[in-house]
């Protein structure tokens, strides 16, 4: 079986590559057969059922689909770094396993991009970076950014994170040259959306637990409140939420000469499990708790 035109570094997606790969040697002779002859798979479609996601890979059946792709070195180890990302249970396995992958130099030339949606995500200062842009006396020097911060941050990193943006699109060069924000929206691969959003918001609460300490009553407003409503009424309350975000974005649009940037986190999550439903009979494993004979 001779070795396909298909790069494993430009997938975040093991299926993908495998399906990718099947159909760039399926015009020469390749079959669902012949790569499981090469993988040693009883099952003649087995590689059909993993790309059509009715199949999981262990670890050690991903590097006999490495060797029956002829990938070799670091091709190989990407490719099972690869299916540990996308069979990961956890966020935790997600990131240790996307730590690994972007370790490969190939990996960070083919996917600049998702790099930079790591970036923006995991890193706090990047959005407030980005949202810094266009306000009074703005300096494109990654000292003077870095300084501007709270807290201050390296200007290696604050170079670092216009790069970001500017490969993100979500800031540009006007025509003097100089930059702006740009209206892009941010999105990534749906293998790894999940985990990014993640970052994101770990990033953010961090953020908002040092600010407790790092920042004077008077230039924060921290609160909570702790609600009992029905069930039915928490999309209600996600939709009041949404509503206010947008005003808040729409008060933002209207000040040109916003001269700070501020973090708005809202969070909204259960502190109780599912209620039962109403006149239902406890089952026995809930009378066998409270010491009820069933």
């Amino acid at each position: 079986m001779t070795q396909h035109a298909v790069d494993v570094f430009r997938y975040l997606d093991y299926r993908l590559f495998l399906a990718d790969y099947y159909r760039a040697g399926k015009g020469r002779g390749f079959s669902y057969r012949n790569f499981s002859r090469a993988a040693r798979l009883r099952s003649p479609n087995y590689l059909k059922l993993v790309i059509e996601g009715q199949r999981n890979l262990t670890v050690e059946m991903a590097e006999r689909f490495a060797a029956a792709c002829r990938l070799k070195g670091d091709d190989a180890e990407y490719f099972v770094e690869l299916v540990r990302l996308n069979q990961a249970a956890s966020d935790a396995e997600r990131n240790q396993a996307y730590r690994r992958l972007s370790g490969f130099q190939r990996y960070r030339q083919a996917q600049r991009l998702e790099l930079a949606h790591a970036a923006y995500h995991a890193n706090w200062y990047v959005p407030a970076i980005r949202e810094l842009i266009g306000s009074p006396g703005f300096r494109e020097d990654p000292d003077w950014i870095a300084q501007r911060l709270l807290p201050p941050i390296s200007s290696r990193r604050a170079a670092q994170a216009l790069e970001s943006l500017l490969t993100l699109g979500l800031i540009e060069r006007n025509e003097s040259g100089e930059l702006a924000r740009h209206a892009a929206v941010v999105s990534t691969g749906a293998q790894t959306a999940s985990m990014h959003i993640g970052n994101y918001h770990r990033a953010m609460l961090k953020r908002a637990e040092k600010a407790i300490e790092e920042v004077p009553a008077a230039r924060r407003d921290i609160s909570s409140l702790t609600l009992r409503v029905r069930e039915s009424s928490i999309p209600q309350l996600k939709s009041r939420l949404a509503r206010f975000r947008r005003e808040l974005l729409e008060l933002e649009e209207h000040e040109d000469d916003g001269d700070q940037v501020l973090q708005l986190n809202l969070q909204l999550f259960p502190l109780t499990s599912a209620a039962q439903p109403r006149g239902s009979a406890p089952s026995k494993s809930d009378r066998a708790r409270h010491g009820e004979k069933p």
